[in-house]
């Protein structure tokens, strides 16, 4: 029974990252499962309405899965508190204003604004989950830790060398990774330039609960590179630092922010250096 459940999530998780049709044997295939064993789990599957087949027979994910997904977002009071705060954010800025969701050892993004009318304009998929070492939502959560409990939650995404997508300026030796983040433990915030995507630039701040000081959060700014060099990004760091300082003060409305992080407790964190000089309370 437990295989069959963690083979039926791995195709609905294969499914909507593939974003579009599958036929039954590239599912199969991919997976590792047989092709018998897959049309089953995949009947199965449509008869509880996560999974339909279109015009030509391929598979695809059905809405009911999204459908559950923002009933979710919407009961736990998550966009309730978050969409005002991008918004204005995200018009402050011009840019892209985005926040992830701490859960155990991964950072998940569930809501954005878009701050750019018009020229190029940076939009991932919601959903994702950021490799930890070369972006700036990584780095403002993981320079909350201490070096080792860092370290550690690099090495379960498979280390600093892992394959996959990654910018020109990736960190690629631990003395680089743990350089980047004593600079964000500086600043009070992240900052990923062509790290983790080539042409982009981003910054990201943690969101700590007000009670616990937990870090349940992130708030991020992104757009392209030249649009975002050093000068700007400073400029931005206030309204990045106000906008993770006034979620963190919202999470009390949430239900789903009253849980703890399942992860291991974090060190404390250095005082930010611009925090200091304008008197700002901490924000990340």
């Amino acid at each position: 029974m437990a295989g069959n459940l963690e083979r039926a999530l791995a195709i609905i998780e294969l499914l909507a990252k593939q974003g579009g049709s599958m036929q039954l044997a590239a599912i199969a295939d991919t997976l590792n499962i047989p092709r018998s064993g897959t049309h089953r789990l995949l009947a199965e599957l449509s008869e509880q309405g996560y999974v339909r087949q279109d015009e030509h027979g391929e598979y695809v994910l059905a809405l009911k899965l999204v459908s559950l997904a923002l009933i979710w977002l919407s009961t736990g009071g998550v966009l309730d508190i978050s969409q005002p705060v991008l918004d204005r954010l995200a018009a402050a800025s011009g840019e892209l204003a985005r926040l992830g969701v701490v859960e155990d050892d991964h950072i998940t993004f569930v809501g954005k604004a878009q701050g750019a009318k018009s020229g190029l304009r940076y939009d991932p998929d919601m959903g994702s989950q950021p490799p930890l070492h070369c972006t700036a939502s990584g780095q403002a959560w993981l320079s909350t830790m201490s070096d080792e409990e860092a370290l550690e939650l690099v090495s379960r995404q498979g280390g600093i060398g892992k394959a996959g997508p990654r910018g020109p300026k990736a960190p690629k030796t631990i003395q680089q990774f743990l350089q980047d983040l004593n600079g964000a433990r500086k600043r009070g915030y992240g900052i990923a330039s062509e790290t983790y995507e080539a042409g982009m630039t981003s910054m990201a701040a943690a969101i700590r609960h007000p009670v616990t000081g937990l870090v349940v959060g992130i708030v991020s700014l992104a757009g392209p590179t030249s649009r975002l060099p050093e000068t700007r990004l400073k400029e931005l760091a206030p309204a990045l630092l106000e906008a993770a300082s006034d979620m963190g003060a919202a999470t009390l409305s949430s239900p789903y922010f009253k849980r703890s992080p399942r992860v291991a407790p974090v060190a404390a964190v250095v005082q930010p250096v611009e925090a200091k000089r304008k008197g700002r309370p901490r924000a990340a």
